[in-house]
């Protein structure tokens, strides 16, 4: 049986991964593998499955260094856009689910975020501090189109003048502008715009389901019209197949209207790296080696370093080098700058109907 090819049972239009990997967690594995009868019947195409979970708690803490906020939320549990490279796939093991095709597939919604979001911030000892989004999964993935919980999110936050990091790789959010620009213009909101490519044909390849990068570039100058201040994430940067474009994509970004620039580079923890080797195999096997032969040199000759303070820059030549093109490209466009600290100042409790208001 070992020797046997795995049977497909569905088609994967628009899907990254390639297949479902064992979930770590699970003792037990099947698979379905072909016996050489030859199915010939039309496989139905693998569909997105979404399921509510209703939270207890919404913000996550975190005590990272390597991260500049200690909270976050995250609408929604796996992710359609489907890039292959997420970092956060591995979480969907802890649901039971896969981080192949189920993260891409089996979406999780928890509906009661925002109403969840509202007790928590109505906490007599909670004290304000910038509340990150789209740092795990994509906030304005395809589903926030119809279910508009991260809208409703972020209405909340408006409402206690709660300080914002949105990180998104979707164009979705230029349906929000009207709550993000009042909150840009007091303090309260930056936006970061990933950008990993600026060909459209690696673009879907590698993050099928992602406006393709002349769409972001146009959301990164619409947010900015609307004085929403936008940074572009050069993230994450793939050796020997993005990396010769990060001066353009930096070019591309400030002409569009970014601000400041960050990058971070290729990592594949746990499940993702042999996910991304498949990947490469089925699209780009003429530089596969040389790929990950890269990868290893940025983690000290394993596919991913978890230490923190390198795993996001690398270490090494290359990853010297790519830092000083990062470092000479921003400062030669102005990207380099500081960008002031959001307010948590302004942060109150909205008074409820009923409440009796204050003279002073």
């Amino acid at each position: 049986m070992d020797d046997l090819p795995l049977r497909k049972t569905h088609r994967t239009p628009g899907r990254a991964a390639g297949s479902n990997p064992d979930i770590r967690f699970d003792r037990f594995h099947a698979e379905a593998v072909d016996d050489g009868w030859g199915y010939d019947e039309d496989l139905p195409v693998l569909r997105t499955e979404v399921r509510d979970e209703i939270a207890r708690s919404v913000i996550a803490r975190n005590t990272s260094p390597d991260l500049s906020f200690d909270r976050s939320i995250n609408p929604y549990r796996g992710c359609e856009h489907g890039c292959i490279y997420c970092f956060a796939r591995p979480s969907h093991a802890f649901l039971g689910l896969s981080a192949g095709l189920d993260f891409e597939t089996k979406l999780i919604a928890r509906p009661n975020a925002a109403a969840q979001l509202r007790k928590e911030l109505s906490h007599p000892r909670y004290a304000p501090k910038t509340i990150a989004i789209g740092t795990n999964t994509d906030p304005y993935q395809p589903l926030e189109k119809t279910r508009k919980i991260m809208r409703e999110v972020v209405q909340v936050l408006s409402d206690f003048n709660h300080p914002l990091g949105i990180v998104t790789k979707g164009t979705l959010i230029e349906r929000d502008i009207d709550i993000l620009a009042p909150m840009a213009a007091k303090g309260l909101l930056r936006v970061g715009i990933s950008i990993t490519t600026l060909d459209p044909k690696v673009a879907r390849a590698m993050e099928p389901r992602v406006p393709l990068p002349a769409a972001r570039l146009r959301t990164i100058a619409r947010l900015t019209a609307a004085g929403i201040p936008v940074r572009v994430m050069v993230s994450p940067v793939v050796p020997a197949l993005t990396d010769h474009e990060l001066e353009a994509i930096l070019q591309a970004s400030k002409d569009a209207g970014a601000v400041a620039a960050s990058s971070i580079m290729l990592r594949l923890p746990r499940e993702v790296a042999p996910l991304f080797r498949d990947w490469l195999r089925a699209h780009y096997p003429d530089r596969a080696a040389r790929v990950m032969g890269r990868v290893r040199d940025l983690h000290g000759g394993k596919d991913y370093d978890p230490n923190f303070g390198t795993r996001m820059v690398g270490q090494g030549e290359w990853a010297a080098i790519m830092q000083q093109r990062f470092k000479l490209a921003t400062r030669k466009l102005g990207l380099d700058r500081s960008l002031p600290p959001l307010r948590s100042d302004l942060f109150g409790k909205p008074p409820a109907a009923g409440d009796q208001l204050s003279f002073f």
